[in-house]
């Protein structure tokens, strides 16, 4: 992993974070860690932040995420993690870019692409938390080597003389056993709860494939006039995976 940093305009600090190619079907991939907004804007200790961005499960899920870098085999964290908190310093990120090479896109050169995921809680009159397709199974294709997060914060941490770019992300759980529905052809996913509370996962941001697009769906009442369109992740119980967006999904999601 490459660290580059540099002053961007009106003294705010560009922080990039290089991450590995891989391949992903017809079209390859990179990543890159990009926030021109001061991190001066959040605190630097993760119970703090915690607080400030109402995410009281980021402390137990960094842990956990400590303590699977440490022991990757392990299949379960065990339930005292206290010798895996974090107690140094946390560096807080509004967007990551995403470049991407696919051959069968000529809109770049020779078929580059770029998109940016955003977590951010000024957006265009709104907070916008995007959502993305994380790898979970490399052997399989499709929905079934793949989830859905919404990402609710990127940061990255040092430790051991190591970086780590990661996102805290929750989680949209579908059925593989059922498939795409039948009459749109779309993945169904659900908002995981537990307890009514929605689970938080640090996860790293190599895990992370495509940006992802969800579609609510609805129900038999009437959509409020004063409905505002970045409350729709927050408000809809259920969506599609809306594979139609772009052919660079179709091609993720289709196999």
């Amino acid at each position: 992993m490459e660290i580059s940093l540099r002053w961007a305009e009106q003294f705010l600090m560009l922080n990039s974070l290089q991450l590995v190619v891989r391949e992903l079907g017809s079209f390859i991939t990179t990543y890159e860690l990009i926030d021109f907004c001061s991190e001066f804007n959040y605190p630097f200790r993760v119970k703090e932040l915690a607080r400030h961005i109402n995410q009281p499960g980021l402390p137990s899920a960094l842990a956990r995420f400590r303590y699977f870098m440490k022991h990757p085999t392990s299949k379960t964290a065990p339930e005292d993690l206290s010798l895996h908190e974090f107690l140094g310093h946390i560096h807080v990120y509004h967007s990551a870019k995403a470049t991407f090479y696919a051959p069968s896109d000529l809109c770049g050169s020779g078929g580059l692409c770029r998109e940016t995921i955003y977590s951010t809680p000024y957006f265009r009159g709104g907070r916008r938390c995007d959502t993305i397709f994380v790898e979970r199974d490399a052997e399989k294709s499709g929905m079934e080597g793949m989830d859905v997060a919404q990402v609710q914060l990127f940061f990255s941490f040092s430790t051991e003389r190591k970086t780590y770019s990661c996102a805290l992300t929750n989680w949209y759980l579908h059925d593989l056993d059922a498939g795409p529905d039948e009459d749109t052809c779309m993945w169904e996913v659900e908002l995981e709860q537990v307890d009514g509370c929605p689970p938080v996962e640090v996860i790293s941001l190599d895990s992370i494939v495509h940006g992802a697009h969800l579609l609510p769906i609805y129900g038999q009442s009437v959509v409020p006039p004063r409905f505002k369109y970045f409350e729709t992740l927050d408000h809809y119980q259920a969506f599609f995976v809306n594979h139609f967006v772009d052919h660079h999904a179709h091609e993720l999601i289709v196999t």
